[in-house]
């Protein structure tokens, strides 16, 4: 008897110091969990919080996402345009079924190719490139003869290509070499810059890149938050500034940080700026320079709404001079623009389009791809 008391007395201590060390691993668990902000890393070992100042920069970090199950997971990348083709469908009326009524017809007189070419000048080809596809498209009909609707948009597509260039380079310069690669985007107010910047990080985080944004829009108070915003649903990092603090440091800490933590790819916001405003334009020059200092910018995104037509080169002309543009994001390519547009752009500027904005969802930016466009156009 005395034997299984022993046992028993034995068993309940036991007991009672696993609940005491399970309880206090729990605790422990609980305690380092709760150091950091929820869906964000713990801050570093030596007490540092990594969301404060920085010494000497002013300027702030979110932490950065680790993989949690609450981020979004955005819509693969390759054939995007292709999905989203119905998107194009008031520029598809306007320039691809106009047009290929006309070719389609029996006879082309010399009024049915003033129709042809005002419906190109409508569309916003631009003059030039709607005097060349016209001559082209003169030639070819001469040349075939007969034409059935196939024979009309199998001709039509082809010069629409030749036209938009399928021989260029629209890549992007996204991933690391030895640094990260460093995209500056900039434009006028109201093209949605900041809304594009946030869609790009979700093109290149569906694309596996790693990003670090950089909220270099210190004039508009809701920028850095709305760019915070866009890079929290897919873990991305914003570095900010205080508000109405110097852009350039702001873009250069970004720079800095990006380096020291291995991303793959910083994004820059510059705040909106008139094309006629020319201390604001010198400005935007300098956080180009400032930033230089660290390393080469690979991209600079002009981003121009599709909707302004004409309008919209002039603006782009100051741009790429001040800045040396590298490429196009043309948003808002849906309902009420005009899909000529994408040429008249690139033959102003001498730069691909590389992106286009077909909508208001997170996941409506899609890389540029010139069949898929042209075929949109066209499509029965």
């Amino acid at each position: 008897m005395e034997t299984v008391t022993l046992v028993l007395a034995v068993s309940a201590v036991l007991l009672v110091v696993t609940v005491v060390a399970a309880a206090g691993l729990v605790g422990r668990t609980r305690r380092t969990r709760g150091s950091g902000r929820p869906g964000t890393s713990a801050p570093p070992a030596n007490g540092t919080d990594t969301a404060s100042v920085h010494a000497g920069t002013g300027t702030d970090v979110a932490e950065p996402a680790i993989e949690t199950p609450g981020l979004e997971r955005p819509e693969p990348t390759a054939g995007r345009l292709t999905r989203l083709r119905s998107r194009l469908g008031r520029s598809q009326t306007s320039l691809g079924r106009g047009l290929l009524g006309l070719l389609s017809r029996d006879h082309l007189d010399e009024d049915t190719w003033d129709e042809i070419e005002e419906v190109l000048l409508t569309a916003d080809v631009g003059v030039g490139p709607t005097r060349e596809l016209v001559d082209r498209l003169r030639t070819r009909v001469k040349a075939a003869g007969t034409r059935t609707p196939d024979d009309a948009a199998t001709m039509l597509r082809e010069e629409l290509l030749t036209l938009i260039g399928t021989d260029v380079d629209r890549s992007l310069t996204t991933a690391r070499d030895g640094r990260p690669a460093v995209v500056l985007v900039v434009g006028v107010n109201g093209t949605g810059k900041t809304t594009t910047v946030g869609k790009l990080a979700r093109v290149l985080v569906a694309d596996g890149r790693t990003v670090l944004l950089g909220a270099a829009d210190t004039f508009r108070a809701a920028a850095a938050d709305q760019l915070q915003t866009w890079g929290e649903r897919v873990g991305a990092p914003t570095v900010r500034g205080p508000e109405a603090g110097d852009p350039a440091s702001v873009a250069f800490e970004a720079v800095r940080q990006g380096a020291a933590g291995g991303y793959d790819t910083v994004l820059l916001d510059t705040a909106g700026r008139l094309q006629n405003k020319v201390g604001l334009m010198d400005e935007l020059g300098k956080v180009k320079r400032v930033v230089e200092k660290q390393g080469p910018v690979d991209e600079v995104l002009l981003v121009l709404d599709a909707t302004t037509g004409q309008n919209g080169l002039s603006q782009a002309r100051v741009f790429a001079e001040v800045v040396d543009v590298t490429g196009i994001v043309l948003t808002k390519l849906d309902g009420t623009a005009k899909g000529g547009i994408v040429v008249a752009v690139q033959r102003e500027l001498g730069v691909p389009v590389k992106l286009v904005g077909l909508g208001e969802g997170a996941d409506d930016l899609a890389p540029f791809d010139p069949a898929a466009f042209v075929d949109a156009l066209i499509a029965p």
